[in-house]
């Protein structure tokens, strides 16, 4: 240890040793001083505005278990054995090849970490035996996995390990990306891959500096009291020049290139509408086609599964308000509107008021939702983030409408029922926070975990009242690293959405900490963004919640668009104070005690005007503002005013704080039941450390129990069963798959090769005598007559196939509007589900629908809103239509 402190003494100075810089937060994990960041043996230290230097080091190769846990997979699937049955391995000494694995086998119990560690850049090689699987193939022409599904021979692409020690992964979607391909080159069934285990870079052992090398001379100057600030600002402000690609468009990060729709949108609503109001709205319109905004890339096919595209509003918003610029206005109107009015038709949900579609930003689905939920599950999903971007996406479009003399009392009204909807359904009066996300199928229950953007943002758009806001601050979990995206972790899910930190989210969630006034909060929030950005020396993109460390996560990257703007914004949205209207700027600092003295930022262009701005003091509250001399009333700039001004704030030094938290260790839930119906009974695995089960029927808790079975109801009623475990905590898991029960008698199949002309192509596992297919110009509508007994409510869903891309990305989702008699009644989501996976079956989205007695038109048409990302594949192969009566 005293070898450390002379080498960090040496490279950062005697003073560095000597002189005592103010707290600015210290924990038992990390102390952030205003000129530097102290984690245990590891010190960042800021030489002057434009340099720091860090001699921090990730210790995760020095933690590498010889003990190594991984399952294989098909074409990229979780699909060799159930959740929780992983392989295992101990790699002994001087051992450099698997024995041979059986595909599917049962292993011995797990024996635990042995507690010795790998050496790094370790190679090994694992040998698989494939013949169960390819002697189906031979048998059958297909494999059946664990869960019933079905691999076509035709279909079969590779076979791929996955795993949780690097360089394996969990990520089942990039398995081929990352090279975990086994290949068979002698034919006999064997699969090998030679790894390299606990890949380590010997340079990361140097001591790292940053100095400013990019001219940042035309953008505004920061300086305060607290020198790591200043650095970490000027350092943020060159990442951000880095970042602009040579076509003007905001490049996502240093290992993610291209313009992504929330990552441009959540990056210009903190930072870069102001800093970079030019490239934000050339990138912006990168993400338009067709007059609509275009959703990213992502699970199924995108939109509708993923459907957080109107983030753009945000963006489009914030450069309105800060250039004034009346067509950015007209066109930004245009393409908002277009696009709502396809959401409202595709996404809104009548019974709830909300909106459907994946979790904003977190867009990877098993990492922040359970295994079993296929993308037409997540699109069926309501969330807390997604829907406080389509509130305020609404309330925006209004805004816009009125400022052009058009009518917008519409886009209020639905503004109102989405904020009804999501404090009705999602609000957790005993928790004091939202709840994650409405889900399961027919019927949709609350996840109770929380979920960080989704309560940040729903107090920056006011979906939150007040008191909401206040509670949600004290109550919720935050973790000693910063606020984890999501509360508690899910198990057997490596660092990224899940057990992750993210810069980008806490800057929000710091904003909304300043909104509510809980310092508290906002303090820890801040230490958060300064460690990392301290230490690291760059905005990486993500951290491990465990550790702090950001190595570990399944994916990251530095110099990241989001992470740097929410630095930035950090000084002239919380500082500073600064927040923008459509005819000025509103001043409204807010500083915690510790960040007090004086602060500038000068050379700040504001359309036609060049302002100087001091803050002295700390606070949240004004004793007095003025504009060169002169008191500037009720702390507003007009938009109208131009010229160079000198701006002076004078705060009340008064003390706000401390305002109480939820401190809370870094947690994990149980993982869900995995229930299976057998005559008439549910039963599931004991889960070690669970307390109590739920069992709930048609989204309602029925019954806790403490045992692993339950008697279903014997009565012919439809119903719909899904379990969670409990710890001694009170923490809820995730549910398991949700199981339908109905006599058979109350559901009718209807082949659709029955209704169109059936499809030549050579697909298989189809039932029936063939299957249909649809494009966007092939079986546009088709018309399904359907005879009832008796009138009620019926759910009708398709069995379909889409091989059009991979399940995880792409845009092709495939999308038709459900008529009943005449009647819409919003669309079927048909998701991919594997590139050329032309086999591989599986049910659309259900809609519960009223029949009457006799005979009813079903109709599957393809209509103009059904246009998906893509524009051009929009295709499906339809099996049957299934239609179960519920009541």
């Amino acid at each position: 240890m005293k070898k450390l402190i002379w080498i960090v003494c040496l490279v950062f100075g005697a003073s560095a040793c000597q002189k005592k810089s103010q707290v600015l937060y210290q924990s038992d994990e990390f102390t952030v001083y205003a000129d530097k960041v102290v984690q245990g043996d590891y010190e960042s230290k800021v030489i002057t505005p434009d340099k720091m230097v860090s001699n921090y080091r990730s210790t995760v190769s020095e933690q590498y278990s010889r003990l190594i846990g991984f399952k294989f997979s098909i074409n990229e699937k979780d699909n060799e054995k159930m959740s929780g049955h992983d392989h295992w391995l101990i790699i002994g000494d001087g051992e450099h090849e698997s024995p041979i694995i059986r595909f599917g086998q049962d292993d011995e119990p797990n024996p635990g970490d042995p507690g010795t560690k790998l050496p790094v850049n370790y190679e090994y090689t694992i040998r698989l035996d494939m013949n169960p699987v390819l002697e189906q193939f031979k048998e059958k022409g297909y494999y059946e996995a664990f869960d019933g599904s079905r691999v076509s021979k035709d279909d079969f692409k590779h076979v791929y390990i996955a795993g949780g020690s690097e360089p394996l992964t969990w990520d089942f979607s990039n398995l081929e990306e990352n090279g975990l391909a086994l290949q068979d080159p002698d034919g006999d069934g064997i699969y090998e891959l030679k790894l390299v285990l606990n890949p380590y870079d010997t340079t990361q052992d140097e001591t790292k500096t940053w100095t400013l090398s990019e001219d940042i001379s035309m953008k505004p100057s920061y300086h305060s009291d607290q020198p790591l600030v200043d650095a970490l600002f000027n350092m943020s402000l060159e990442e951000a020049r880095k970042n602009i690609e040579p076509d003007s468009t905001l490049r996502t990060g240093a290992k993610w290139g291209g313009v992504w729709t929330r990552d441009v949108n959540y990056s210009t609503l903190l930072a870069f509408a102001y800093h970079e109001p030019e490239v934000a709205k050339i990138s912006l319109l990168k993400k338009v086609k067709r007059d609509r905004i275009i959703q990213d890339t992502g699970s199924g096919g995108a939109w509708p599964v993923s459907s957080d595209r109107t983030t753009w509003a945000l963006g489009a918003w914030e450069i309105y308000k800060v250039t004034g610029d009346q067509k950015w206005l007209e066109t930004a109107c245009r393409v908002i509107k277009n696009t709502l009015d396809d959401d409202y038709k595709t996404l809104w949900d009548e019974e709830t008021g909300m909106y459907h579609g994946e979790s904003s930003f977190l867009d990877w689905r098993e990492q922040t939702y359970p295994k079993w939920m296929s993308n037409m599950d997540i699109y069926v999903s309501e969330n807390l983030g997604t829907n406080a971007v389509h509130y305020r996406a609404h309330i925006i479009l209004a805004k816009m409408l009125e400022l052009l003399g058009k009518p917008y009392q519409e886009y209020l009204d639905r503004a109102g029922m989405i904020k009804e909807g999501v404090n009705k359904y999602l609000w957790m009066a005993d928790k004091g926070y939202y709840g994650q996300y409405l889900y399961g199928r027919t019927y949709l229950d609350v996840s109770p975990r929380f979920e960080a953007l989704g309560e940040a943002l729903a107090v920056l758009f006011d979906v939150a009242d007040a008191d909401q806001a206040t509670s949600i601050f004290e109550k919720s979990p935050l973790t000693p690293f910063g606020t984890t995206c999501i509360y508690p972790q899910i198990p057997g899910i490596p660092p990224y959405h899940n057990n992750g930190i993210w810069p980008f989210v806490q800057s929000y969630w710091n904003l909304a900490a300043a909104k509510a006034g809980n310092e508290t909060a906002l303090l820890h929030g801040l230490a958060a963004i300064y460690r990392a950005g301290g230490l690291f020396l760059t905005n990486y993109e993500n951290m491990v919640a465990q550790t702090g460390d950001y190595v570990g996560t399944e994916i990251n990257s530095d110099r990241m668009l989001w992470s740097m703007a929410g630095n930035l914004a950090m000084v002239h949205r919380v500082f500073m104070g600064i927040s923008f209207d459509v005819d000025g700027i509103r001043f409204s600092p807010f500083i915690p005690k510790v960040y007090g003295g004086t602060k500038t930022l000068t050379n700040f262009h504001y359309r036609r005007a060049v302002l100087d701005i001091q803050v002295k003091g700390f606070g949240n509250q004004i004793k007095s503002i003025t504009i060169d001399g002169e008191p500037l009333e009720n702390a507003f700039f007009p938009a109208t005013v131009s010229g160079k001004h000198e701006i002076k704030i004078v705060m009340m030094d008064n003390e706000f704080g401390p305002n109480p938290v939820n401190m809370v260790p870094n947690k994990f839930s149980l993982p869900n039941p995995q229930v299976s119906l057998a005559g008439s009974t549910l039963r599931w695995e004991s889960i070690p450390g669970a307390v109590s089960y739920a069992v709930y029927k048609n989204g309602v808790v029925l019954k806790t129990i403490d045992t692993n079975s339950f008697e279903v109801s014997g009565d012919d009623a439809f119903a719909e069963y899904k379990v969670t475990a409990t710890d001694a905590d009170g923490f809820e898991s995730f549910s398991s798959e949700p199981i339908m029960v109905y006599p058979k008698s109350g559901e009718k199949i209807l082949e659709m090769e029955n209704y169109a002309p059936k499809s030549k192509l050579p697909y298989t596992n189809f039932s029936g005598k063939g299957f249909v297919g649809v494009t966007m110009t092939k079986n546009t509508a088709i018309t399904v007559p359907v005879s009832v007994a008796a009138a009620g409510k019926y759910l009708l869903d398709v069995r379909y196939s889409n091989g059009t891309g991979p399940w995880n990305t792409d845009n092709n989702c495939a999308i038709r509007s459900l008529y009943v008699n005449d009647a819409y009644q919003g669309v079927l989501v048909l998701p991919q589900r594997g590139q050329d996976e032309w086999s591989d079956w599986g049910f659309s989205n259900s809609r519960i629908v009223d029949l009457k007695k006799g005979k009813n038109t079903i109709e599957i048409n393809f209509n103009d809103w059904n246009i998906n990302m893509d524009g051009e594949i929009n295709d499906a192969m339809l099996d049957y239509l299934r239609v179960i009566r519920i009541e």
